[in-house]
């Protein structure tokens, strides 16, 4: 694993590795064990959006790896005044040991890769959020340890976390079943190569538009925003779309007793999921945002260290 651009990259021992590494450091940080595994290393982050579990998670975490986060916002490089992704990654990877990004487009993680010669990690993109649904197993897998044995229902827009579940759950065996309106289904490109993924896999993959179908039974009910960064002028003509496929009591009583929701955050409450529903018993959403920590300081220990 020399990058973490997409998990569609990853074999099944890489993911497992992935999330066996974060077990073991969120149980040194429970035990207040230090734990310096990139003693001395730097790690350049790019942000062209604003972040709360994309940036906390990897300054906080460099830090208890015993290394140096440099955070970049467009007015700190001269890639806000024009400077080439291909001199900005030769440029960076003479000074850090690794790169996150956290872009518009999904090329520009690509080519800071292509061009760099340190590991890049895709903090999130228009297209994919590796890092989140990384975070997402490890939390599923807390509860159900054989996550080829899950069901996943994802109920509301097709975006990029829904993509990268579709990478993730396919690379794991497990199943989904996504619900979203007409025209906001996954992207299609993703839903074919994660569809050859599953049938190397043994996943199970269902596109649908009945939030009640895709939730029957599932292990886990999954939602995000329905308005993502970008679409603000959007939001009130979604709001509408999206409401039959609100996460509330009614739709969650439909998965098995003991199905756990999750939400990547932030959170609309009494938009895409309510709030009995977000603060009752069978919500994770604040133990998957714990573990964007947990993951993200395997995913950058396992490509920086050395």
């Amino acid at each position: 694993m020399k990058h973490l651009l997409s998990i569609h990259d990853l074999a099944r021992e890489e993911i497992d590795e992935i999330l066996t590494l974060a077990k073991d450091l969120k149980e040194r940080q429970r035990r207040r064990e230090p734990h310096p595994l990139l003693a001395g290393k730097t790690l350049a982050m790019i942000f062209e959006k604003p972040s709360t579990r994309t940036r906390v998670p990897f300054e906080t975490g460099m830090v208890q790896l015993g290394g140096y986060p440099l955070v970049l916002t467009p007015g700190d490089t001269q890639l806000g005044r024009g400077e080439t992704i291909h001199d900005t990654a030769q440029v960076l990877s003479r000074y850090v040991d690794g790169i996150m990004a956290r872009t518009f487009a999904h090329d520009t993680v690509l080519d800071l890769a292509r061009f760099g010669t340190v590991p890049v990690i895709n903090g999130l993109t228009d297209l994919l959020h590796p890092c989140q649904v990384l975070a997402d197993l490890f939390t599923i897998q807390e509860r159900f340890p054989r996550l080829d044995e899950v069901t996943v229902a994802y109920v509301g827009d097709g975006n990029n976390v829904t993509n990268s579940l579709l990478y993730g759950v396919a690379k794991v065996g497990a199943t989904i079943r996504v619900a979203t309106p007409e025209g906001h289904a996954p992207d299609a490109e993703v839903t074919v190569t994660a569809k050859a993924d599953a049938q190397a896999s043994g996943a199970t993959i269902e596109l649908l538009r009945d939030p009640g179908i895709a939730v029957e039974g599932a292990h886990v009910v999954y939602t995000d925003t329905w308005t993502s960064m970008g679409q603000e002028d959007e939001a009130e003509a979604r709001r509408r779309l999206f409401q039959p496929y609100q996460v509330n009591a009614e739709l969650v009583a439909k998965a098995r007793p003991e199905a756990i929701v999750m939400h990547c955050l932030p959170a609309h409450r009494g938009d895409e999921l309510t709030d009995d529903v977000m603060d009752g018993p069978q919500s994770v959403v604040f133990d998957q945002a714990e573990n964007r920590l947990h993951v993200q300081k395997a995913v950058m220990a396992l490509l920086m260290q050395g």
